[in-house]
This record gives C-alpha cells, structure tokens and sequence, in this order.
C-alpha cells in the first residue's frame, strides 16, 4: 500500500478534530493509528473510507488520489472493506445473508454468485455453520468476524478497522486479533484504528500517534514504542502500558 495523506482538516461545528494532518508512506501493509481517544483517529479512518468529507485536504490511495464529490467516493466505497466496533451486521438477517446483501446490491453479483462467495468467506474464517444463524444468536467474537468476512469477500484493495474489539471480553478480543494477524501473514493492506497496543506493536508495519488532531509522531512500531521522541507520545504509552 502506498497512501499520502495531504493536509487534511476536518471541523464539527467550531471543534477542529483534524488539524492539518499529513503523512506519506509507501510500501506499507498495516498502518496502525493510535493515541488518546478524541484524538481524531476514527475521524481520519472515515474520511479514507469515504464515509467523511475533509474539509480540506486530500488523500490517495496507490497514487490514486480521491475525490470529494459524491460519484467518486461511492465508487471508492466499493473498494473499501470496513469493520466497525459495534460489528454493525443487520441485526434481522443471517450471518449468510449479511453478506450476500452487499454482494448483490452494490458489487452487482448474481444472487448464486453471491452465496457463493459468501460462504466462501465465511468458510475462511470458521464460521461456515454459524451461515444461517441471526447476530443475536453469535457471540461478540463470532458477529465481528462476520463483520470482517464481509468487509474481505468484496475483495477491496484495503480493510479499514475502528477498535474492532472495544466492545467484546478478552476471549473474544483475542479470537478477532488472531484474525486480522492472519489477514496480516497474508499480506493484506489494512489501517487499524486500536488502543491494544500489544497487538499494535506485533501488527504494524508502521505506527502513527494522534493527538488533538494532529500526526504528533509516527515510525515503526519499535521506535514509537521503546524510543519515543516527543513528550505527548511517551506520556501516552506511560499511561496505557503502567498496567
């Protein structure tokens, strides 16, 4: 993944929650995000989304920079696979059917094609005889894994994550974790929004620190996390690492 993110504001009334954010990386397949939480982390994640318009600014993705304009970010969204924290699968449909919806209505598959692809997904991450059950009949672990199986059978040239594992117990976050470093082992692009920073470390390719609203700091995840260079970034991880 090549990605250049070019002064990016973003305001939400008079809050200034991106601030003239930059960076350029190249040949990266994880780019973890983090910092406090407010920071702007989540934001940034949804304008590369396309589900956010900056204010200013711009990004490319692959040299292929996106525009702001309603045609061109929905044609962008069909290349982009997002997990959010709160799973958000259709609570009245099937695990199968959760991703068979977006194959057909957006991606254009015939509904045999669909199905297919579907359970193809849902076979590559162990929950092929969960297919017919509704999310409340899955646990945590089991719905955002359907979450991620949907966001991967589109087949997108980049997974966008947003603390996937927030809302889920310790045994499930590890379920989901052990996931994404697969998709990771594979070689997938991804961007992960996280404040697990164990599995940040193990994860990344390259760590970037937010906070209020700026890139403060940014290098690989053992430079970031054993020789910090600012005072914001180490006092961050003194806080979330006392434990």
């Amino acid at each position: 993944m090549k990605l250049s993110l070019e002064n990016l504001t973003k305001n939400f009334g008079e809050h200034r929650v991106l601030d003239d954010v930059s960076l350029a990386l190249e040949k990266v397949h994880s780019l973890v995000l983090i910092g406090p939480s407010g920071g702007g982390k989540s934001t940034l994640l949804r304008i590369i989304a396309g589900l956010e318009i900056a204010d200013s600014g711009s990004f490319a993705i692959n040299e292929e920079r996106v525009a702001f304009d309603e045609k061109s970010l929905r044609e962008h969204r069909r290349h982009i696979g997002v997990v959010f924290q709160a799973f958000n699968v259709f609570p009245h449909l099937s695990a199968l059917a959760n991703i068979t919806l977006p194959l057909e209505k957006v991606h254009g598959f015939t509904p045999d094609a669909a199905c297919e692809t579907a359970l193809d997904s849902l076979r590559r991450f162990r929950l092929e005889k969960h297919a017919h059950k509704k999310p409340a009949e899955l646990s945590g672990g089991q719905k955002q894994r359907v979450a991620i199986a949907r966001a991967v059978a589109i087949k997108p040239r980049l997974l966008l994550f947003d603390e996937p594992t927030s809302a889920l117990d310790p045994e499930m976050t590890a379920e989901v974790l052990d996931v994404i470093e697969e998709l990771k082992r594979e070689g997938r692009d991804f961007i992960l929004v996280t404040h697990e920073m164990g599995f940040a470390r193990v994860v990344a390719d390259y760590v970037a620190f937010l906070t209020d609203g700026k890139i403060v700091e940014g290098g690989e995840p053992a430079e970031i996390f054993e020789s910090a260079k600012t005072a914001e970034c180490r006092e961050f991880l003194r806080r979330v690492l006392k434990y």
